[in-house]
């Protein structure tokens, strides 16, 4: 019953905000705000929130040594993230050529793999006239590999990840390390008999000015998917993976989650909406019964910030069941979105021990008798 209650009043949410800014001019827009948040929080200290259980129990001893496989999945991240962020540096439509040669290089991996790999190129819609000449001529492009499932091919588990960078980072931990586990995880996959179809794609223009428009990459594509009636049973973005310490006080949250969250920034984080939360338990449970590595996560409506701010957003929009998987990127991470972002900054150690585990995970999924808890 509680939980619910609960996702009856996080629904209402976004009306509760259209009706305090309806009343913009009898006060202050920032009291409205401190007002929904207050009752935001007080609602979460009445009902224990279910929305931040997640099923199974996260990991809780020391670091453990990888083991073989995890050791040279770490040498191939370690090589792709050496490209991207340090050959290549900022990826951009402000820098088209950086980001051209990201998108030929994941081709390339692709196909070194054994894919047959498309390539989805589309126009930016009108109002980025700030675009240096030459980028306006680059057409964008999201990248796709794909294993057609054996029993349950019209089944697709997609997984996801950015390969741009914002303007003025070399983008390192944001995306590359996404990046370079959606390659590794394609490396690993690559010639299995699977039931499900698994997808693999990366997509292109995640970062501001195109972040939360149509002309997202994952936008573009989630939409195309949704006229064509493709049945997208999970997908999972690959956002920011390769941070983390174990000092308390090292992990911050955006109000008022910081009240009931771990402190120490240790955790892969693992994010949805209220309609993806049956997907988001079913993977978390997985995850922390397969891995040896601690995890948390949240399911919450999109207006959190944080909560839809990667291309997951963009299929729940379509109306797919997506999450998002992180280090939590600036709620930890110092160097987001900065210079600084480079290669060195990266836990590969930890980062490969997270992408040998989403691969487990995702195996699971992919062979699965039934797609109905998810």
């Amino acid at each position: 019953m509680v939980g619910k209650l609960a996702s009856g009043v996080f629904l209402q949410i976004p009306v509760v905000i259209k009706i305090l800014l309806s009343l913009n001019r009898f006060m202050d827009f920032r009291t409205h705000i401190i007002k929904l948040f207050g009752i935001f929080s007080l609602f979460i200290l009445s009902t224990g929130c279910p929305q931040m259980q997640m099923p199974g129990e996260s990991y809780s001893e020391e670091f453990k040594e990888l083991n073989k496989e995890e050791r040279t999945i770490l040498q191939s991240l370690k090589k792709h993230i050496a490209f991207l962020a340090g050959t290549l540096g900022q990826r951009n439509m402000f820098f088209p050529k950086n980001l051209e040669s990201a998108a030929a290089y994941i081709e390339k991996s692709f196909r070194a793999q054994g894919y047959k790999v498309s390539s989805h190129g589309y126009i930016l819609q009108k109002g980025f006239s700030s675009l240096p000449s030459g980028s306006k001529e680059h057409v964008p492009r999201n990248i796709e590999a794909e294993i057609p499932g054996d029993v349950y091919r019209d089944e697709i588990v997609l997984v996801g990840a950015h390969y741009d960078s914002v303007i003025g980072s070399p983008g390192a931990n944001d995306n590359a390390t996404g990046t370079a586990g959606l390659l590794e995880i394609g490396n690993l996959l690559s010639g299995k008999k699977l039931k499900r179809t698994i997808r693999l794609v990366a997509f292109v223009n995640e970062e501001p000015p195109f972040f939360a428009t149509k002309n997202m990459g994952s936008y573009v594509y989630a939409q195309r998917s949704r006229e064509r009636q493709e049945n997208i049973i999970g997908m999972i973005s690959l956002e920011t993976l390769g941070y983390y310490s174990d000092k308390k006080g090292s992990q911050k949250y955006p109000f008022p989650l910081g009240l009931f969250k771990p402190d120490t920034g240790n955790f892969i984080g693992f994010v949805s909406n209220l309609r993806s939360k049956p997907f988001l338990n079913d993977f978390i449970k997985r995850f922390r019964d397969l891995v040896e590595f601690p995890s948390d996560g949240v399911a919450f409506p999109q207006i959190i910030p944080g909560i839809g701010w990667s291309d997951h957003r963009s299929f729940w929009k379509f109306g797919y069941p997506a999450i998002m998987v992180t280090d939590t990127a600036l709620f930890r991470y110092p160097y987001y979105h900065s210079p600084e972002d480079t290669p060195d900054k990266i836990h590969y150690d930890r980062l490969a021990r997270v992408v040998s585990g989403l691969l487990k995970v995702i195996e699971v999924l992919a062979n699965e008798p039934s797609s109905s808890n998810f």
